[in-house]
Parts: C-alpha cells; structure tokens; sequence
C-alpha cells in the first residue's frame, strides 16, 4: 500500500525544523512495546542481525555506531551485512524465503511500502518515546503508513550538491557555477585545459537517477516531479523527453573520465576517487553531501582548500531546489534486543558519531552543527532546511522493481542511455513500459 503522506513537503519541513532546533528469534508483534531504554541495557541480550546499503567508509562510520550501542548493550550481539545495491533484492528474496534478517536499512520508502504491504514487517510505535525526545514529529510522519511507523530515517542526504577538485579548477581557470549555462561553460573549459570534467559511476544505476531528478525538478517543477513520483503522469510526457535531452548534452564521451566505457565500469566510490586525488582523473563528481565519506580514510585532500562543493546550478529561477533522500531502518523481528538496537539508533548521541566522521547528514534534532566536522559539511545540511523546494528521490518512491533493482527498471534503463545519451525517445518509451508493469504489479 502507498504511504499515506506526502514525503517530499514532510522531509522539507522536517529538516528545517530540526536544524533550527539545533543549537534472532521471532515474536508476535504488531503491539506496542514500551520502549527498550527504560530497562537496564545490561538485562537485554540475544542476537541482532542487520542488512543495509552501506559500503565501504560509510559502513565503517555504520560500524562504529554499532560499537557505541555494544559498550551500552554489552549482552547484545549485533552484526550488520552490507548488500549495497542489491538490498532490495536479497530483502524481497530473504522474505520470501522466510529468513529476512532482524533489521534493514533502506534507501527507498517505496520498498518500505512494498513489505508492509506483504505483512512483512513490524511496526516501530514502541520508539515513540525515544523518538519525541530526538526527531521532529514531521521526520517521524515520513516512515508512517496507515497511521503506524514502519520505517524510521536515521540517515538524511542532500543530493544536490556538486563536488570539485580545487586545484582543477584553479588549473582551468573556472569558478563555481551557478547555472547550468556556466556550469556547461565549465564542462568545456575544464576539458579544454587537458583534464576529464566530470567523474561518472555509472556502474551504479541510482547515480544516473540522481541526475536525472535533479534536471528534472529544475525544468519541470515541483508539481510534475510530485506526479512523475506517483505515475500520474507517465515516461513518455515532454518534460520528461526534456529533461532527458538536456542530461544528455553533458553525458558526452569525452566529458567523461575514461569516456563512455570507462563511466559504464566505474562504481560511485571509484567516481567519488577519481576527484578525490592529489592526482585526479576528473574534476567534478555530481553526488550527494555523502560523498566525502565515500573516500573518508583514503582522502588526502583538504575541505575547502583541496575539494569543495558547490549547489546543482539552476535551470531558470530555480535556486535553492533541492532533490534528496535518506536511508530507512525498518524490523523484520520484534526482541527485546531489535528494540533495543532500534531505539539506541534514533538517538541523538548514535547519530553525532556518525555525524562526526563525516558525509551525513543527522536526522535527529539533538545532534548539535557542532558535531558535523567542517563548514562544508554544515552547510550542505543547512541546504536542505533552507530549501525553496524539496524532494524526496524520485526513484526510491517507486516500486522497488522499477526504481530500485540492480539491472532492471530505472537503474538499467538509465545505463543504456549513458551509453546512447542521443535515444532520449527510446528510453522514455522503455522507461514508461516498465513503470507501467511494476505500477501494475504493486496493486
């Protein structure tokens, strides 16, 4: 079933309500709990399994979260699993076989949906506590369905950023764009100078999502994204074919590190890499506020004066929209020790630890700016409170089969175009077939 509230709008008012506040084994379970703080951390024990979207740096800065709650819950055993972008496939696989694990994180609320609606999961009303202590009640309405929270953000993100090389773009005589007009000047004067201008992980399908969205909500408005998120206009309307068009005028070979083939082999850490170097193979990497934790322990560069960052230019009058996400937590088993892992996550003191590391952005409303590392972090986060429109990614709205499945859906179709970026038609076609079939199926 569809979730029952307008996420974009909701995250948008959530976010900026928050940072202006700143300063193992099954049980029956759609019943409340009280929460898992109110006892004795020492009197919880049993095993906790947990798969998730986080690889690599990010799974580290997971990792080290995970030992917080270990030194809070010492008879608690909690292990986490990254299955990256095959989440939503080992997940719909795990349920189906009766085996799913005890909890997920998930980037894409429509997934969310997807389970709750096979009876899948649990709800997590037993949080409510810890959550009126820590989240704006807007975040917490972001996870609900039919009244009840079946997914809890604990990771926010701003993808409307771009990151850059400084000295790149010192050696090409460029400055930060403001509009795609000058950020397409930039393109060519950087690849004038000698060196590729953008960084591509188009290994990745959701990176090529991104992009899309982001030229999207800045030609066709808030409104048409709104109803491009819920099918109620379909692949094939103008604006789509629009904005595919212009995602293609910069899709070029040659703007390319290692040229279409080598975009089509790189994954999103490698593109993040690739600009993240005293050595860089490219200037700009169009991503997320995450991306500096992408590279976190292999970064030699310096915020500011080696890599900076600049907003998703304009198209038109179109400053401060922002396009965004945020990974879900949601349970599979109702223990006393998921309860407890649960609560401990939608915690202020979990989540400055990650905040810390860098790359996140906090949902909860007691993790101070102090917290996050430098001031570029700090503001990518104030971005999105800031934001004159918000939204969430449009492709984790979807069915999980047309907007989140590694080699098929969006994520696939999306890869053929980088490889044809000229067949805008073809693949608004193809990506209308496909979203009518999953739309189709979710009924």
């Amino acid at each position: 079933m569809p979730l029952r509230v307008p996420v974009a709008s909701i995250l948008l008012v959530a976010i900026a309500a928050l940072l202006s506040a700143c300063g193992g084994s099954s049980s029956s379970s759609g019943t409340t709990q009280p929460p898992a703080t109110t006892t004795s951390p020492s009197s919880i024990s049993g095993k906790v399994s947990i798969v998730g979207v986080w690889t690599g740096d990010e799974q580290k800065s997971f990792e080290a979260v995970l030992n917080g709650f270990r030194k809070k819950y010492p008879n608690v055993t909690v292990s986490y699993k990254s299955t990256g972008d095959n989440t939503p496939t080992v997940l719909s696989t795990a349920v189906a076989g009766g085996n799913p694990p005890d909890l997920a994180s998930v980037s894409q609320p429509g997934l969310v949906a997807d389970f709750e609606k096979k009876g899948a999961l649990k709800n997590l009303d037993f949080a409510k506590p810890t959550l009126a202590q820590n989240y704006p009640a807007s975040i917490v309405d972001i996870g609900k369905i039919d009244g009840k929270i079946y997914g809890l953000l604990i990771k926010a993100a701003n993808k409307s950023t771009v990151w850059y090389n400084v000295a790149s773009f010192q050696n090409a005589g460029v400055k930060s764009p403001t509009t795609w007009g000058q950020f397409v000047r930039a393109i060519n004067t950087v690849k004038a100078s000698g060196q590729a201008p953008l960084s591509i992980g188009g290994a990745d399908g959701w990176t090529l999502t991104d992009l899309f969205e982001n030229i999207y909500l800045r030609q066709a408005g808030p409104a048409m994204y709104d109803k491009l998120s819920t099918h109620s206009i379909k692949w094939t309307d103008p604006s789509v074919l629009k904005a595919l068009k212009t995602m293609g005028t910069i899709l070029k070979s040659k703007n390319m590190a290692g040229g279409t083939a080598g975009a089509l082999q790189t994954d999103f850490p490698t593109s993040v890499s690739n600009v993240f170097s005293t050595s860089p193979k490219a200037a700009m990497v169009i991503e997320g506020d995450f991306v500096p934790g992408v590279v976190a322990s292999t970064n030699k560069l310096k915020s500011g004066t080696g890599y900076n960052v600049f907003p998703f230019p304009a198209i038109g009058a179109t400053e401060g929209y922002v396009e965004g996400g945020g990974d879900e937590l949601m349970m599979f088993r109702n223990t006393p020790a998921t309860r407890a892992v649960v609560n401990y996550l939608a915690t202020g003191a979990a989540q400055t630890i990650w905040a810390k590391r860098g790359g996140y952005t906090a949902p909860a409303k007691t993790v101070r700016p102090s917290a996050y590392p430098d001031a570029i972090t700090r503001a990518t986060a104030s971005a999105v409170g800031n934001a004159r429109a918000f939204v969430f990614d449009l492709s984790d709205l979807q069915p999980a089969s047309f907007g989140a499945t590694v080699g098929q859906g969006e994520f696939k179709l999306f890869q053929d175009f980088l490889r044809d970026p000229s067949n805008a038609s073809g693949i608004a076609k193809k990506l209308e077939a496909a979203a009518a079939k999953a739309y189709k199926q979710r009924k």
